[in-house]
Formats: structure tokens, sequence, C-alpha cells
């Protein structure tokens, strides 16, 4: 799937970090941030991708750990003492192991390791992002969540889906708080990405992917590129108007009762 070059530069002089900027929807949006003008940094548990990212695009690598709320605390208060401001967070880091899947079989380690990488590492990345942004009177945050956080799959997986469901509210609740402080806080709700993670989960059960994808309008799963789209819209000023939200990329999933043929 070609994606349109981009055109302008709606995020000239602004600094964005990116958690889980080292791959997939996270990379495709540093790209994006950059190719847009934006000083971008690279939030990644693993110090290589998060290297290689930032060397690309020309930004600046901080390895961090999202769950642990010291290094998320050091990641924000690093990126304003290096670059003197922070415009945007895109709070992308998670997961979606294998071991997460029914209720009936999903033990409690597992859930509790997807809800502390995709929940609670948003509800921490959120509270050190908004300071900064609070004391400047501007800042966009763009939280993760997913389609399935207004769908329910009797292909599950509990505890993503949770946690997903978990960002929107938490999304939608910070959004209404501070929107008259000049902070919006958007829920970005994509459908199913090509992105190594997802080629993981389904590599393991083709059964499972197929039965997905037909339920997806357009007939594929979206690019990382495509997404990330999206994201700068959210993080420029074209969104002004929007906060609180759940902004849905989902190919048509979530409108969709018959697909066509």
């Amino acid at each position: 799937m070609a994606v349109a070059a981009v055109s302008g530069q709606r995020l000239e002089g602004r600094v964005a970090v990116i958690t889980g900027g080292g791959s997939g929807i996270g990379l495709a949006t540093a790209r994006r941030f950059a190719a847009e003008g934006a000083t971008v940094v690279i939030a990644d548990v693993s110090a290589a991708a998060g290297d290689a990212a930032a060397d690309e695009v020309g930004g600046a690598s901080i390895t961090t750990d999202v769950t642990d709320e010291e290094q998320v605390r050091s990641l924000f208060a690093e990126t304003v003492s290096r670059f003197g401001r922070l415009d945007v967070a895109f709070n992308n880091a998670g997961i979606s192991p294998p071991d997460d899947d029914s209720i009936l079989t999903t033990d409690l380690a597992a859930w509790r390791r997807v809800q502390e990488v995709n929940l609670t590492s948003v509800y921490l990345c959120c509270k050190h992002a908004l300071p900064p942004m609070l004391e400047r009177g501007k800042g966009s945050i763009i939280n993760t969540a997913s389609f399935v956080a207004v769908m329910g799959a009797a292909t599950s997986q509990i505890s993503y889906t949770a946690s997903k469901g978990g960002v929107l509210a938490l999304s939608r609740e910070l959004g209404v708080q501070f929107a008259r402080q000049g902070v919006r806080v958007n829920a970005l709700c994509p459908g199913p990405v090509n992105t190594p993670l997802l080629r993981e989960l389904f590599a393991a059960d083709p059964e499972r992917a197929a039965r997905r994808l037909v339920h997806v309008p357009v007939g594929r799963f979206a690019e990382p590129e495509e997404i990330a789209a999206a994201v700068a819209f959210l993080a420029s000023d074209d969104s002004s108007f929007m906060t609180a939200s759940q902004f849905l990329v989902d190919g048509g999933i979530a409108g969709a009762y018959v697909t066509p043929e």
C-alpha cells in the first residue's frame, strides 16, 4: 500500500517523545514526525532499536522501561532539559503476547504483565508529560488504544482488550480535565496493523489471522505509515479542536455489519 508523500512542516520546531519508537507504529511515526519538522525523542526498552531509530531520524534515544516510574519521569525530564520543551507525547509502547488469550486460559501473571505495559505505562507517561505541557499552556498527548476498545471479539486477548479499554477511558478523562489549560489528549484506535508484533502473533495461528481479516471492509491490514499519518494529524494544530476523542483508524471494522465479498 503506497502512502502519500509528506507535504508541509506542521511540526516544525516541536519536540516529540515516542514510546515504543524503535519498531512498528512507533518507528513509522518517528519518521513521519521528523519529515514534518519535529525533533524526535525515541523511548524504547531496547537500546539498540531506539538508537537505530534515533540515528535514522536525526533525533535522540533514551532507553526506557515504561513500566518503571523513575525511568518514565527521567525520560520526560531529560527531554525538557536537553531540548527546552515538550510539545507532543505519543504514548505508544505495548505488547500482545500469545499467552494472553481467553479469560479461561490466561493466567494472572500474563494478565498483569499486559496491564503494566499497555495501561500502567500510559498512566505514567501522561502523569510525567503533563507538567511541562501545562507550564507552557500547550501540548498534544496521543495514547495508543485499539479498535478492540470499542468492540468485542470471540478470538479474545482478554488482558490486551481490557488494557486498551482502560487507555481509552483514561484518555477521555484527561482530555476533558485539561482542555482549558491548552493540553489535548486523544486516544488513537488503530485496526490491525502489519507490524512485527502482529505478524509474530498470527504466524503461530494462520487460521486466526484469516478469521480476523475477513472482518476488515477494505480487505487488508493497515500499514504502519497509515497509522503514523493519523498520529501526525493528532499531534499537529490541524486537530486543534479535538480532545477526549477516540480516533478510529480501522479500515471500517467498527462500522461494519456485513463486509464486501
